[in-house]
This record gives C-alpha cells, structure tokens and sequence, in this order.
C-alpha cells in the first residue's frame, strides 16, 4: 500500500451512520443493497480497488457494529468504529481512530459506485502538495436563489458553480484543526475553508453520484447491472 510512498498513509473515513430518511429504508442508508451488496461494502470495495488508500475507517451506529464487521472485508486494513449522531461527529471520531495518518479521504458511503480511478487521482493530487482536494462537476441545471417564501432573488451564473462529490481529500493536520473548531458546515470542505485554506478541485464522475432518494435507488441498480453485464 501507499504507507511505503513518501508522505505517510493516507486512511479513508466512511460516514456510515446516517439514517437515511429520504431514501425511505427502515435501515441506516449504508446496510442499504444495491445489486445484493451493501452500499457501504461498494465504497470500501472501491476504496481499496484504488490501490491509493493504506486503511479505511468506518463509522456506523453502535448497534450496527457488528453487522458492519460481517458485511465488510476481513482485513487489517478495515476498521468499524462508532460513529455520531451528526455526520460531524462520525468523522471526528474517524480522524481519532487515525492519530498517525498523513492524509484523510473523506468519502460518502451513499456514493457507492465511485469509480476507484477517482478515489487515485483524489490521493494523488494530495501526494503532490495539495492541502485539500475535491471533485467537482459543472452543474447542468439553472440555478435560482429563493427568499424564505420563494420568490427568486437572483439567478447565479452557473458557469462558475460546481457541483462536489466524495472523496474529499486534506492534509491530516488541516481535517485535525478543521475538525477541532465547533462551526458547522455541509461538508468536509466547507470546514476548511472557513479556515482560510483553498480548496482545489479536480474533475469528478458522473458515477460517483450520491443514493439519497428511490429514484437514485434505481438508477444505482440499473447502472450496477450494466457494470455486470458488460463484464460477464
């Protein structure tokens, strides 16, 4: 693994203690099957697949420990610790179950089909001197800011929005102070840069979407299925 690269490790955090209310499933949305497999073992798959990760982190309710355990692959190299009951909380007690690592990947569980090469160039440009790391797509939709009954306040010029995925990759000591502050923000990234520190994007994949809703449910699936057939 990459520990044996100048730099140090680079360990992966996996939040996977959500509960998944939009996705309309009495589990946490990580035990969730997409093609028969759970979607946080696709994540973990796809971090280890990426040849760029030393461990991985996960982070699930206490009651679900040792059903994370079963599901994932025995290695030394996975771990399952109790996550929070805010995202917050689960990767700050993943960067604490990691005190010697030299970068985090901070990577969704609902982005279960991410392709590896991804998670690669993440921890590749974060090897190569970026403190903070991130996909990003151009965003198709028009966008429009609403007041509190809304009515439109403005129309952004999308060209400059991006639309970010997982995973989100830092420098350890910089998730470290990020996370040692009590502000919250929508992501990772957005606690960096309330520190001052630019974040650097890079192309991300169509694939690496997010399974928030049914309809995202679906897609997963047929897109899995495609993988397979091709493959087969």
């Amino acid at each position: 693994m990459n520990d044996l690269h100048n730099g140090g490790p680079v360990v992966a955090l996996v939040p996977a203690a959500g509960r998944g209310v939009r996705l309309g499933e009495s589990m946490p949305k990580a035990f969730v099957a997409v093609g028969g497999i759970s979607m946080v073992r696709l994540a973990v798959d796809g971090l280890i697949a990426s040849r760029a990760v030393d461990r991985v982190v996960v982070m699930v309710p206490a009651e679900f420990v040792e059903s994370a355990v079963a599901l994932l692959p025995p290695s030394d190299s996975v771990r399952v610790v109790i996550g929070g009951a805010e995202r917050t909380d689960s990767v700050r007690a993943g960067i604490d179950a990691a005190p010697d690592a030299s970068y985090f990947l901070v990577h969704d569980a609902a982005r279960a089909l991410t392709p590896p090469e991804l998670i690669a160039r993440v921890a590749a440009e974060l090897r190569a001197g970026h403190r903070a790391v991130v996909p990003a797509l151009p965003v198709t939709d028009t966008i429009k800011s609403v007041d509190a009954h809304g009515g439109v306040t403005g129309t952004p010029d999308r060209a400059g929005l991006r639309a970010i995925q997982t995973p989100q990759g830092f420098a350890a000591d910089l998730l470290r102070a990020a996370y040692a502050t009590d502000v919250h923000a929508t992501d990772d990234a957005g606690l960096v840069e309330l520190l001052g520190t630019q974040v650097r994007t890079i192309p991300g994949d169509p694939l690496a979407f997010k399974i928030t809703t049914p309809l995202d449910l679906l897609l997963a699936h047929a897109v899995l299925e495609g993988m397979d057939a091709r493959t087969s």
